[in-house]
Parts: structure tokens; C-alpha cells; sequence
């Protein structure tokens, strides 16, 4: 739906985000992967961290808090479907 209303409303070279959260925490991500893995998740140093993710671990420890605020007002858009953690507990990514 919002990328529909991109193209019929949205102005040229303006950026949307479509996201229904305001913010997931990189650990409340992990946290569904695991459980869902059967995996334990355990918090790290930041040396054990750089060992264990190599070049992943810049990203890993990023703040990036994502806002779809801006291309809702713009295109009068609300989102409907689930949000990322309610979909990876109910979509069945994790089914064997």
C-alpha cells in the first residue's frame, strides 16, 4: 500500500521509510531469533563482540532507529500489517 501511494502521491526524489515501528531494539531482534532458533542469546563485551561478529559487529552495535513519521503525514499512510517482531514470531521464517 505505501509504496502505491509513493508513486501516485509521493514527490520526486523524496525518500519514504516504511517501517510500523518507531523502534526495535537490535537486542529484542536477536532475542525472537533465538528463541525461535532454540538458541540462547547472551549479551557480550565489546571485544567479545568484535570476535564473535568480525565486520558484523558495526552493525550490530549501531543506533539506528528507523521512523516511518514523515511518509505517513506525507501520504496519509497508517500501516496495517503486523510488525516486524509480531510477523517473525508468526510468519514462519523459523519453520523447519
Amino acid at each position: 500500500m505505501v509504496f502505491r501511494l509513493a508513486l501516485e502521491r509521493g514527490a520526486k526524489g523524496v525518500r519514504y521509510h516504511a517501517v510500523a515501528e518507531e523502534e526495535i531494539l537490535f537486542r529484542e531482534i536477536a532475542t525472537e531469533i533465538g528463541r525461535q532458533l532454540q538458541l540462547p542469546v547472551v549479551s557480550k563485551s565489546q571485544k567479545e563482540a568484535e570476535a564473535h561478529f568480525t565486520w558484523f559487529t558495526r552493525f550490530a552495535e549501531m543506533e539506528a532507529a528507523a521512523s516511518a513519521q514523515k511518509t505517513r503525514e506525507l501520504l496519509d499512510w497508517k500501516p496495517v500489517q503486523p510488525g516486524l517482531l509480531v510477523d517473525m514470531k508468526h510468519a514462519g521464517y523459523f519453520a523447519s
